[in-house]
C-alpha cells in the first residue's frame, strides 16, 4: 500500500506530489518560526538592579526586601537555512524549497543559502518564486553552489559559509542546517561547523536519512551531532514531531 502523505520519505517524493507536500508543510512552518522565535519565560527577568532596588529599599528604612530586576527586552531571532542541493538529495531539496518559501515572510529578517560544494545565498530567488514554481531550477541557473565537480563536499561548504557570509552569522541568529552529512570522503571540516555554532545563537540539524544509517559509507553524521542538535526527519510526522518538542531558547 502506498504510504500516507504524512509518512512518505521526502528522499522518495517526486515532484507530482509536491503541492500535497506544499499544503502540509505551510501550517507546520508556521509553527516552526513561532517556536524559532518564542524565548523561555525565565528570560523575562534579568540581572538584579542594584539603582531600583536601593530605591525601594528607602521605603523598608533602607533594608532592601525584595529586589527590583533588570527588565530583558524580547528580540526575535534572525534566521538562517543552509541547505544541501546535491544530486544525492535531490527530493529532499525539493523538501527544503517548500519550507524555506513557507518560512520567507515570517522572520523580521532571514536568508536561505544553498550548497553543493561551495555556498551562494538564494534568498531573493526564493521570495520572487510563486507557489507551483520549481524554485530549485531557478535556483540552479542563478546561484553558484558547487565548483570543480558536482558532488557535495560539507566542509569546504562550511568553511565557505564562515568566509563569504560570516555577516549573517551572529548572535541573534538560528541556524537550521538541511542535508544528509555525507562528505563523499572529503575532510568533514568540523572544526568550522563548532565555529558557526559559537557565532550563533542556535544551530540545529535535519537530516534525511534514518539513524541507522548514519555513518554508513561517507557519512559523518556523528561527527557533525557531537557539534549541534542533529535530528532525523524524513517524513511530514517526524517533522511535525521535531517542531513539538523544538524548546524555545
Amino acid at each position: 500500500m502506498r504510504p500516507s502523505a504524512e509518512r512518505r520519505d521526502f528522499l522518495l517524493t517526486g515532484s507530482a506530489e509536491a503541492a500535497e507536500l506544499e499544503a502540509l508543510i505551510d501550517p507546520l512552518a508556521r509553527r516552526l518560526a513561532t517556536r524559532l522565535a518564542a524565548r523561555q519565560k525565565r528570560a523575562s527577568r534579568g540581572a538584579v538592579d542594584i539603582r531600583r532596588t536601593l530605591r525601594a529599599a528607602m521605603a523598608t528604612g533602607g533594608v532592601p526586601v525584595r529586589p527590583v530586576y533588570r527588565r530583558r527586552h524580547r528580540t526575535r531571532p534572525d534566521v538562517v537555512l543552509l541547505c544541501d542541493m546535491s544530486g544525492s538529495v535531490l527530493a529532499f531539496s525539493r523538501f527544503s524549497m517548500l519550507l524555506l518559501r513557507a518560512l520567507s515572510g515570517r522572520f523580521r529578517r532571514v536568508r536561505f543559502f544553498g550548497f553543493v560544494n561551495t555556498v551562494d545565498e538564494i534568498t531573493e530567488q526564493v521570495r520572487a518564486s510563486a507557489p507551483g514554481d520549481d524554485v530549485r531550477a531557478l535556483v540552479a541557473t542563478t546561484a553558484t553552489m558547487a565548483r570543480h565537480h558536482g558532488s557535495s563536499d560539507y566542509g569546504t561548504a562550511l568553511a565557505d559559509m564562515i568566509e563569504l557570509w560570516g555577516d549573517a552569522l551572529t548572535p541573534r541568529t538560528t541556524v537550521l542546517v538541511l542535508g544528509d552529512a555525507r562528505t563523499n570522503g572529503t575532510d568533514p571540516n568540523v572544526d568550522a561547523l563548532r565555529e558557526i555554532v559559537a557565532r550563533s545563537r542556535r544551530v540545529l540539524w535535519l537530516n534525511p536519512e534514518p539513524v541507522g544509517q548514519w555513518d554508513s559509507g561517507d557519512s559523518v553524521a556523528s561527527a557533525y551531532s557531537a557539534v549541534v542538535d542533529m535530528h532525523e526527519v524524513r517524513t511530514i510526522e517526524q517533522l511535525r514531531t521535531f517542531v513539538s518538542r523544538l524548546m524555545p531558547v
